[in-house]
């Protein structure tokens, strides 16, 4: 029989075996390697301050992606790319107001300001992103009846962009997320990236948030039931 000391002996093991890859995990610098990809989620003006769909702190995302991006030889950015008139628009829908929800055919449909509409200024990257090796932009949400918050797949969860055949012909494993907003395209880009079989980074303090009812505490749970990672941009070994 074991006696205290074996016990807390063991049990102090088993703590410190518990807290170990936490640790370790913290403490060492991830470095993408030519299997890693950014993925740069729509950092656009009207996602921007005096946006006409502004996330609050949106811009603060900017210089913490145009740090990292240095850190990646593969770089793909996103831009929604909106109809006039989509279907994701309130001013479509008669009696209804900006954030307000609807039922289309491929489910619950959150409703927006007019954003993002092609060929307008507000629809534009942001001028003060610096990053002239990203080699792929990808643009989304152009089909007038569905939405587009992922980077992957359609809001009807089927009509793909063609990213994932992208990245698997270019073999690329492994991806990092960051842009606007974390609780809708930044969310839905990881975990689809998931279901392709990517593993996954989201870089907080590369993104903000939206959190329109309770929005990002569910895309945070949702990513972690997911398998996706959450880091901070100091965790990624960026070269002076």
């Amino acid at each position: 029989m074991l006696d205290r000391r074996q016990v807390l002996a063991m049990l102090g093991t088993t703590a410190l075996a518990t807290l170990a890859p936490t640790a370790l995990f913290a403490a060492t610098s991830i470095k993408p390697d030519d299997a890693s990809a950014l993925l740069v989620i729509d950092v656009q003006n009207c996602f921007l301050p005096g946006g006409s769909l502004a996330v609050k702190e949106g811009e603060q995302v900017v210089p913490v992606i145009n740090k990292i991006s240095k850190a990646f030889a593969n770089v793909v950015m996103t831009q929604d790319w909106h109809t006039p008139g989509h279907v994701s628009f309130a001013s479509v829908h008669s009696g209804k107001k900006p954030f307000e929800t609807v039922d289309l055919p491929y489910g619950k449909q959150v409703l927006w300001p007019d954003h993002c509409v092609q060929g307008t200024d507000g629809a534009s990257l942001s001028k003060d992103l610096a990053i002239p090796h990203a080699e792929l932009i990808i643009r989304k949400g152009f089909h007038k009846d569905v939405d587009s918050y992922s980077a992957f797949l359609e809001a009807d969860g089927k009509t793909s962009t063609g990213l994932a055949g992208y990245l698997k012909g270019r073999k690329i494993k492994r991806v990092f997320v960051a842009g606007l907003a974390t609780d809708f395209c930044v969310a839905w880009t990881a975990l689809d990236a998931r279901k392709a079989g990517f593993e996954v980074y989201v870089v907080e303090d590369a993104c903000r948030g939206i959190d329109n009812q309770g929005s990002l505490a569910k895309a945070w749970a949702d990513m972690a039931k997911a398998g996706v990672k959450r880091i901070q941009s100091a965790d990624i070994a960026v070269s002076a």
